[in-house]
């Protein structure tokens, strides 16, 4: 019995044509190809035979294949595009887009109309619904600038502060070799400010950094965080250290005293007064600024209007610590309300400040 596999070569050459290919070929009168072809059959013939495989056995070799893409990736690129897109806006545009989109989410997310008008009214801004629409409209221009402090240049963030207050004090810090404590609550352009401050700086600038739940998003924050002499520390024990060690060695450090701590991530916290209510405050800010040889300074970068840029603002920290924890939070929240107080509708009021977080002691009374 034949077997089934076909033999190309035998397919070829008991061809009926190929037959007749092999007889005399005529150009103007004269014989050509006989031989070449009669022996080109032969050969033919002699050829093993070759298997009819499926697509499936002969799959492509490697270097026709392409690298499998998931989905996380392709999400990940278009963020990153999106981002620098938005970065390349002049800033006057990219404020006024800011000022509709918070406008826009004024009308439609009651729940953080509602916490931001609460929040407001305990700081005893006798908030009204103007106050609040410019309160959102200040928020999506800060959340618009991450894009220009992720991705553009630093020479150009700087030509976007005006003027500078207080840089004498840092100065005054660099000449006596100490480490540099700065620290800011979310408000104005804190992003923007600390990548200011990091490009004067003649070493890096460590930021504690809780990456996001979606980690796309974390890869692009950090590819725009970690440039220059930016870099970042995670918030957890391993994080404190790592800063305490770049203060000690004479390096900058950024903290937000007002980001509320998770115990269950090794945060310390306590409950001390924010505009006359309990509020699970960090005990890490007040930790740092008593570390040998460390200046701590407060600092704010304040937008102006219509997209004209920004004034950086540099002050120490006032009053003084003791060790305490529970005074030594409230001092803290003290000095956060004061910069508050100077700029209400920058400050970042649709935060959840005083959320009890999983694991925190229960505040008394």
């Amino acid at each position: 019995m034949e077997s089934p596999t076909l033999n190309a070569g035998r397919m070829i050459a008991g061809s009926a044509r190929f037959r007749k290919a092999q007889g005399r070929l005529k150009s103007g009168g004269h014989t050509v190809f006989r031989r070449p072809l009669y022996r080109f059959s032969k050969s033919v013939w002699a050829l093993p035979a070759i298997p009819l495989q499926s697509p499936k056995s002969n799959p492509q070799p490697p270097f026709f294949r392409r690298p499998a893409t998931t989905s996380n990736q392709i999400m990940q690129t278009l963020l990153t595009l999106l981002f620098k897109l938005t970065a390349a806006l002049p800033l006057p545009l990219l404020h006024r887009i800011a000022k509709f989109w918070g406008g826009l989410a004024f009308h439609l997310r009651k729940e953080d109309y509602a916490r931001v008008y609460a929040h407001m009214a305990q700081a005893g801004l006798n908030p009204d619904d103007a106050a609040v629409k410019q309160v959102f409209q200040e928020t999506a221009k800060g959340a618009l600038e991450l894009a220009v402090a992720f991705f553009r240049r630093p020479e150009e963030i700087e030509t976007l502060f005006t003027e500078i207050r207080g840089w004498e004090h840092v100065q005054t810090a660099l000449n006596q070799g100490n480490g540099l404590l700065f620290i800011t609550p979310h408000l104005g352009s804190y992003d923007l400010a600390g990548r200011y401050i990091s490009q004067q700086l003649p070493f890096p600038l460590t930021a504690m950094y809780k990456p996001p739940k979606i980690k796309m998003f974390d890869a692009v924050m950090q590819a725009g965080r970690v440039r220059g002499k930016g870099k970042t520390a995670p918030t957890n024990i391993q994080g404190v250290k790592q800063i305490i060690k770049a203060l000690r060695s004479g390096e900058a450090t950024i903290i937000l005293p007002d980001h509320v701590p998770s115990p269950e991530e090794g945060g310390d916290g306590v409950w001390a007064d924010f505009f006359g209510k309990p509020a699970y405050t960090m005990t890490l800010a007040g930790k740092l600024a008593q570390v040998k040889n460390v200046t701590a300074l407060f600092f704010c970068g304040e937008r102006l209007p219509k997209g004209k840029g920004f004034v950086l603002h540099i002050e120490p920290l006032q009053g003084g610590l003791n060790g305490d924890k529970e005074h030594d939070a409230r001092l803290i929240n003290q000095n956060v309300e004061n910069w508050i107080r100077r700029f209400p509708f920058q400050y970042l009021f649709m935060y959840n400040r005083y959320k009890h977080p999983r694991g925190g002691a229960r505040a008394e009374g």
